[in-house]
């Protein structure tokens, strides 16, 4: 699989979506609400041809009630690294069955590329990076395959890596949106409570944003709500999302 995988990304393929088309939706959908965006995309012209990416974490169930109010046959992606939280695999679900999404699709990393590469399955203590692209990046390549787009729960006000993100880009040839850019949190506490929407059961613990378990700690006062993830390391994002500018940390 990985051998096809690299043949894959050899194949000179015309990307779906460019630079372009991305600021084209961008001042298109410029003060359209959030869910209408959403509604007008999945109905139409993105049907079929979109995928939601979600982790399932503190703030996830808001972008996924959009979402669920679009469209529930939206494919929605959940890495599963086999370093979750318990805590997470219970919420995910819950929420979906909450939610009423049909096509919920878990991924996880290769097999064989754990094997050859984390074989006691602790990577994660000495190459975070490495750990992240063996058991995010790689399988979420995989679930996005048939995909010309999709959608990040990324949001603005997070940390100071994703701040001033736009609602609009393009990843490896795919149009990606960001809906809840520029939300921040009381707006976001606003809709679990006008929707009645459950919250991650460790949230109330001091963990306003959640990862694998050996790399989520919790965070303390006036602290960024990721500062939590890889504490000790200089990483600040799993690899998922690349740097829209040569140099920038990748976010996601």
């Amino acid at each position: 699989m990985a051998e096809a995988a690299r043949a894959l990304d050899m194949i000179d393929v015309a990307p779906a979506f460019t630079a372009a088309d991305a600021a084209a939706y961008e001042a298109r959908f410029a003060g359209v609400s959030t869910q209408d965006m959403l509604t007008e995309l999945l109905t139409g012209e993105l049907k079929g041809r979109v995928a939601a990416v979600s982790s399932f974490g503190t703030e996830s169930a808001v972008l996924l009630h959009m979402v669920a109010q679009a469209d529930r046959d939206v494919p929605v992606i959940f890495t599963n690294t086999q370093k979750m939280f318990g805590e997470t695999l219970e919420y995910r679900d819950a929420l979906a069955e909450q939610l009423g999404l049909t096509d919920l699709r878990v991924y996880r990393p290769d097999p064989r590329i754990l094997a050859a590469r984390d074989t006691n399955g602790l990577r994660w203590s000495y190459d975070p990076d490495g750990c992240c692209d063996i058991r995010k990046v790689e399988p979420l390549r995989r679930a996005l395959l048939p995909f010309d787009a999709w959608i990040s729960g990324r949001k603005g006000f997070q940390s100071s890596a994703r701040a001033g993100i736009p609602r609009f880009e393009i990843d490896e040839g795919r149009l990606k949106l960001n809906p809840l850019a520029d939300w921040d949190k009381a707006r976001l506490d606003a809709w679990f409570e006008q929707y009645e929407l459950p919250r991650h059961p460790l949230e109330a613990n001091g963990y306003p944003s959640i990862g694998c378990k050996p790399c989520t700690s919790k965070v303390l006062p006036g602290e960024d709500p990721r500062a939590g993830r890889w504490r000790g390391w200089d990483k600040v994002e799993c690899g998922i999302h690349l740097p829209s500018t040569p140099g920038e940390e990748p976010v996601f």
